[in-house]
């Protein structure tokens, strides 16, 4: 369990600290917004009113103590600057950002955020890339590159083994795992059959996976 303060109490800080504490770790809320901070109280650890750009306020909330800090602040950019700085500062391990453009991840960067996410436009990839198919139902990107993607069995591969289709050298792709019915298999091998109404997990570029899909 983690201890982890979460800062800018919107849309994204609510279901960020919501999952966090469904993960089993031990949040608190901070928002400068008496409103936002209502819609929150019963759902984390604890709950503050407080200006996350004032030194002494930050300080007195022990920043060192946590495990992670994670700064949600989505219309204020200035706002968002200042509290990541102090985080570091006081001495936060690990502080997360919230960016909307590469201009403010480069100021982010700079002021001490050890990582920086993009909630709209990763939301707006995945998106993208699950509805714009009607092979794929799911999609983590791993890197620019990179992905795993939930897809149908391609029709040339059904009912065919692993071992027959030679995924790894004829398509320069790996089969993670297989879900049927809704569950989850990982204990694959290269004699596993691949049939239709199974769904794979598929782990490789995003243009080999593409060309295995185009059937």
């Amino acid at each position: 369990m983690k201890s982890v303060l979460v800062i800018g109490i919107g849309r994204f800080g609510r279901h960020c600290a919501r999952e966090l504490m469904s993960l089993g770790h031990e949040v608190m809320a901070v928002d400068i917004n008496e409103k936002n901070i209502d819609s929150i109280a019963n759902d984390v650890s604890s709950a503050q009113i407080g200006d996350a750009t004032d030194p002494l306020y930050m300080e007195s909330l022990g920043i060192s103590d946590f495990d992670m800090c994670v700064i949600c602040i989505g219309d204020n950019f200035q706002a968002s600057l200042e509290a990541t700085s102090l985080c570091k500062e006081l001495g936060c391990p690990f502080v997360v950002a919230r960016a909307a453009r590469d201009i403010h991840r480069k100021f982010l960067l700079k002021m001490g955020a050890d990582q920086v996410v993009y909630p709209e436009r990763q939301m707006a990839i995945w998106t993208a890339t699950t509805y714009s198919s009607d092979h794929v139902f799911d999609y983590i990107q791993l890197d620019m590159d990179h992905a795993i993607y939930e897809v149908d069995i391609p029709l040339p591969w059904q009912n065919k083994t692993i071992l027959d289709i030679n995924v790894r050298k004829k398509h320069n792709v790996n089969i993670l795992g297989l879900k049927i019915d809704g569950k989850l298999m990982l204990s694959i091998t290269p004699d596993t059959v691949l049939k239709k109404g199974m769904t794979m997990l598929i782990l490789g570029t995003k243009k080999d996976i593409q060309k295995c899909l185009k059937y």
